[in-house]
């Protein structure tokens, strides 16, 4: 039983662990940029987490205009990013220009027949059943959509993030040789005995 509780632990962590990472690390998107458009957003509901807070300065509130940047993808698949602010809140990407990246997205507009390309960084998921889009963090023109990508930020903090658990997994783990193992198994050996002594009582009834 113990066994499985370990097992069960583990892998609700993992889960946790892995769904938090994906959606906060930062990832990138060659683009074309089709448009950009504000629409009235209403933050009452249970997706308001998947949202930031207002533009730095301004104040909090339920019902706010939302700014989108529309694109297409490499395959022709189109995919569309919020622009907010993150200011200095969680995911920490201190991102305090989204009036000047709103700008940045319209100037660089292009049409099919004369395609510019873009790589955007972004943050979090796009599902159109939820309404929730990715926050664009930073758009930058590349030559064409051939431009291969390496994620070596991500590489380098997964690869520190690995290193930290199994440090952490090791020590745990001798901790529990040491300490808890003995404990249970003196635990299990009272229970056994304590077992043995009822049993033999009611034989002896």
């Amino acid at each position: 039983m113990l066994t499985k509780l370990k097992w069960i632990f583990g892998l609700l962590l993992f889960v946790t662990v892995f769904v938090v990472l994906h959606y906060n690390l930062p990832q990138r998107d060659i683009v074309r940029i089709t448009g950009t458009e504000v629409l009235r957003k209403d933050f009452s509901g249970w997706t308001r987490m998947f949202y930031a807070k207002p533009d730095t300065g301004d104040a909090l509130s339920f019902n706010r205009d939302l700014r989108l940047i529309n694109s297409v993808k490499i395959n022709g698949k189109v995919s569309v990013y919020r622009n907010e602010d993150t200011g200095f809140d969680w995911p920490p990407y201190f991102k305090l220009d989204s009036s000047n990246l709103q700008a940045q997205a319209e100037d660089a507009i292009s049409n099919r027949d004369k395609p510019e390309w873009y790589v955007v960084r972004h943050y979090g998921w796009r599902n159109t059943f939820l309404s929730i889009y990715p926050n664009a963090v930073s758009i930058k023109p590349i030559s064409g959509p051939e431009v291969r990508l390496i994620p070596w930020f991500n590489s380098v903090l997964l690869t520190a993030l690995a290193a930290l658990f199994w440090a952490v997994y090791v020590r745990a783990r001798g901790f529990w040789s040491r300490r808890i193992n003995p404990v249970i198994e003196n635990i299990d050996a009272a229970a056994d005995e304590t077992t043995g002594r009822i049993g033999g009582w009611f034989r002896r009834k």
